[in-house]
């Protein structure tokens, strides 16, 4: 029912994650795919030839997004690529696992943070927006620190939060030209979480969450496909929650 056959989308933090699987279920419904990495060169490669074996064009387009001309580039590189863009996936980011405090928290640990999941997101659509034509789609990946906060990670959870914010201003912005959306993951059993898993954790938050696990990557790139889709043609603005009932907001 999803189909995406001639569309040409940008996955950024596409080399592993929520990002590849984003990366491979648009191309699964018929979407050319450039992915954006920072470090990940390999990673990056292998889903581009996992999107090429699916019948898609692929890339790979390196790039520190948190950086205004390396996040002009990248966008600039896929366009140029694949002759146009459609679809924004705005997924690149971090969580720093370790606990800390507002009050022992660095300007160093803040800035990077900031600049890694909101200055990153800001850049990246500045520079796509002007490509997107009617029809466009932009997804951003948000999280639920940023809708309930996230003790001893206000630095994540501000820049959440204001992904959330962002997804609403412009999808007034845009409309009716191109629709915002925004997912926004629970625990997601990835890499991320690798430094939780380790003492254990884990089981405990996924005891917690109603429908008794953890999401996968594959869980998040379902609703993300969704959204890129004519199915959502008239959803704009939304915060579309992916956490199996561990907040309930609406």
């Amino acid at each position: 029912m999803i189909d995406l056959s001639g569309r040409r989308a940008l996955v950024t933090g596409g080399s592993r994650g929520v990002g590849r699987a984003t990366a491979l279920a648009l191309a699964g419904a018929g979407a050319d795919v450039a992915v954006g990495y920072r470090d990940r060169a390999a990673a990056a490669e292998e889903v581009v030839q996992a999107i090429k074996a699916l019948g898609r064009r692929g890339l790979a387009v390196q790039g520190d997004l948190s950086e205004e001309d390396d996040a002009a580039r990248v966008v600039g590189g896929a366009v140029g690529v694949l002759e146009g863009l459609d679809i924004v996936v705005a997924n690149a980011g971090v969580w720093p696992a370790d606990d800390v405090s507002v009050a022992g928290m660095t300007e160093a640990q803040w800035r990077g943070t900031h600049g890694a999941n909101l200055d990153a997101v800001f850049y990246t659509l500045r520079a796509a927006i002007p490509h997107l034509p009617e029809g466009g789609r932009i997804v951003i990946v948000s999280s639920t620190a940023g809708q309930r906060g996230e003790a001893f990670h206000a630095d994540y959870a501000s820049t959440k939060g204001a992904l959330i914010a962002l997804t609403k201003s412009l999808a007034i912005e845009l409309a009716p030209r191109v629709t915002v959306n925004c997912v926004a993951p629970g625990w997601v059993n990835t890499e991320m979480v690798r430094p939780v898993s380790a003492d254990g954790r884990l089981e405990a938050i996924a005891a917690a969450i109603p429908l008794g696990r953890l999401a996968t990557a594959e869980d998040v790139a379902g609703p993300v496909a969704f959204l890129c889709s004519e199915l959502a043609r008239h959803i704009t603005g939304e915060i579309l929650n992916v956490n199996g009932g561990s907040v309930l907001c609406g």
